[in-house]
Formats: structure tokens, sequence, C-alpha cells
């Protein structure tokens, strides 16, 4: 994403979500956290119920960089819509593939002498490829690390929008034929930016009011696409489609007030107030003491990483919790240093990932490669 579309504070609500994410599965994977919740069952029970909502974080912000990207003005913005989808796929797996195959030796190693529910069988082949494809929900495989399930609906989600709007360019153009050039382009807002962001939302609507409430469908972008099309509507809010600023700000109460009058849901109440957050952050001054704080060199960092140490945090502290469960199973002190350490070094660990592999530029060379999956 280029900076110009980025607006300030979105790498630190991503960098605070994501460490509210490592703390979740910290708490939610033993048996570190096991040992040390009897001392802490508020702090502990809170990070296993509710840290999980974070990802609506995550969600919401892909959502508005989305809409950023694609179609800041509700028309699409881009051309070759299936080159587009084949470049977000290789931006997503770089590092995902390398944290994938981490974690596997990593549960390769600790499954001999650590016997706990959260270390994964040996992969079978159909198992790995599915992964690679980002199908292993859907396929019914076993997951081999936490989180990757989110990296396969960001790509649905993303493939939609960009198949929705894409859908709507050519929809204009067939009802501009036999019309001068001059006319089509002066239509296309008028045509095309209604009928894409239309589909947006009515395909939303159908999340929050019938899919986000059955389970099932938590393998699918249906489930989830409420709360990145709040996101969408966030930028356009933000007076980058028409000024109709109070018209989208409407629209988003609304949908979120029918939704959670249908069926209350706490996720659903952080992706709303997420999305509203970003309206009032564009809207901020750049000097705002919001803006200030959280545009600090650290948070900023912590959110350029955030992926990465999304996607590496799980081996990490499946390791540390091996091995502080093998020697220390029951001193208290030492899994609450143990907790600590696992998070630090899931950091450390994302970090180097970053530096390494994601921020990395596509294999140099040409040909087709290159061509499809080149920035």
């Amino acid at each position: 994403m280029a900076s110009s579309l980025r607006l300030p504070g979105i790498d630190a609500l991503k960098g605070l979500a994501c460490v509210m994410i490592v703390w979740h599965h910290l708490a939610f994977y033993g048996p570190m956290s096991d040992v040390v919740h009897p001392f802490a069952p508020t702090l502990m029970d809170w990070l296993y119920d509710y840290g999980r909502m974070a990802v609506q974080v995550f969600l919401v912000v892909s959502g508005f960089l989305a809409a950023a990207l694609l179609a800041p003005q509700g028309v699409a913005a881009f051309d070759s819509p299936g080159r587009l989808v084949l470049r977000r796929y290789w931006r997503l797996v770089k590092p995902y593939l390398v944290a994938l195959l981490v974690s596997v030796l990593v549960a390769a190693l600790v499954r001999p002498w650590f016997a706990h529910a959260s270390v994964s069988a040996s992969p079978t082949l159909l198992q790995l490829l599915a992964h690679v494809f980002l199908l292993q929900d859907l396929t019914g495989q076993e997951a081999l690390s936490a989180g990757v399930w989110y990296v396969a609906i960001d790509l649905q989600l993303y493939a939609a929008a960009v198949l929705i709007f894409a859908f709507a360019r050519r929809f204009q153009f067939s009802q501009g034929e036999g019309t001068d050039a001059v006319h089509a382009t002066s239509a296309s807002s008028a045509v095309s930016a209604p009928l894409g962001v239309s589909l947006i939302l009515l395909l939303a609507l159908a999340s929050l009011l019938f899919f986000n409430r059955l389970p099932a469908f938590d393998i699918t972008a249906l489930y989830f696409c409420g709360s990145y099309a709040l996101g969408m509507l966030a930028f356009w809010a933000s007076g980058k489609l028409g000024g109709r600023r109070v018209f989208w700000l409407a629209t988003m109460a609304v949908m979120g007030g029918l939704a959670l009058a249908l069926d209350f849901r706490g996720r659903l109440v952080v992706a709303l107030v997420t999305a509203f957050g970003l309206v009032w952050l564009a809207g901020l001054q750049a000097g705002a003491w919001p803006v200030r704080w959280l545009q600090q060199r650290r948070l900023v960092q912590l959110g350029k990483i955030s992926y990465s140490v999304f996607l590496i945090h799980f081996p990490v502290c499946l390791l540390v919790n091996a091995v502080v469960g093998y020697f220390w199973p029951t001193q208290v002190m030492v899994n609450v240093a143990g907790l600590l350490l696992a998070f630090m070094l899931s950091l450390l660990a994302g970090s180097a990932l970053y530096r390494w592999v994601e921020c990395r530029p596509v294999l140099a060379g040409h040909g087709w490669f290159r061509r499809i999956f080149s920035n």
C-alpha cells in the first residue's frame, strides 16, 4: 500500500491488535496459561474470551485499505483483476509459507516429548497442498498453525471486492455501448460507482444479518464481509466518495444498529468502534494528540511487522510452552516468565520474518512470474 493511501494511526492500530491476538493465543493454548490461570483468573479469562475480537480491527482496517486501493471513488481503479488477485495471494503467502514451515518443524521437534492438543499431527501431502492454496478450512483439513484461517479469509474478501468492482465497471461499459466515449467517461461515477458500492452494501447486510450469525459460514468470506465492508465505508465516509460524509456515517450506523438489534455480538461492536474510529482519525489535524500518539515510532514499527508477528507467533509460543511445560510444569513464576518470554520472542521472530521475507521484493529476473507478481 502506498504511503499516500495510509491513514495516520493505521499501523499503530494493527500493531495493538496484533499484540492482543498473541496474548489471546498465549491464554488459549497451554500449558503455561493453565498454570498461571488460578493466580490471575480474571485476566486469563478475559484474554481467552475477548482477545480474539482484536481480529475485527484487522478486518476493518483491511477493508479501509482495500477501498483506498481498489475503488477510492467507488469505481474500479485497477486493470486486470485476475493479476491483482494473484499479486495479493503472493504478497500474503510469501511470509505465510515460511511461518508454516517453521510451525511444521517445531511441531515435529516437540511432538515426541510434549503431549498436548496444540501440537498438530504430522501433515499429509493433501494437508500441505491445501495450506499452500489457502483451502485448508474449505477442504476440512486440520490447521497446521493458529491464525492461518485469517490469511485465507483475507484473500477471499479481497478477491470478492476486486470481482465486484470489476463486474460493476464492465456493466457500466456494456450499458454505455452506442454512446460516445466522453459520455461514457462522465457517466462512470453516476452508474458504476453506485452499482459497485451497492453490491458491497448488499453483501455486507447479508453477512451482518444472516451469515455472521451462523458459525457454519466462518470458513468463508460471507461470515466476515460485514466487518470488511464497514472498513470500506469508513474510507468513503472520510470524504473520498463525493464528500457525502453524513450519508456514509448514517449507513454505517443503520447497518450496525440493525445487526446488533437482531443479534447482539461483541465482535461487531469492536468492528463498528474501529470503523467510526478510522473516520474520526481521518478528520483530525496532523498535529492532534491522538495522531501524534499513534505515530510513535515503536507503535508504527509494530504495525508494520504485525502480519509477520501474527504468522510466526504460534510456533514460537508452542516451543516455549513445550520447554517450560517439560522442565517446570508447576512453578508459577517460571510459567509467568515463560509467557512474557514467548511474547517477546514472537515480536523478535516477527521482525525477522518481516525484514528477511515479507518486505523483500519479488524474485528478481524476468518472465511471467515477475510480470504477474511484481509490485
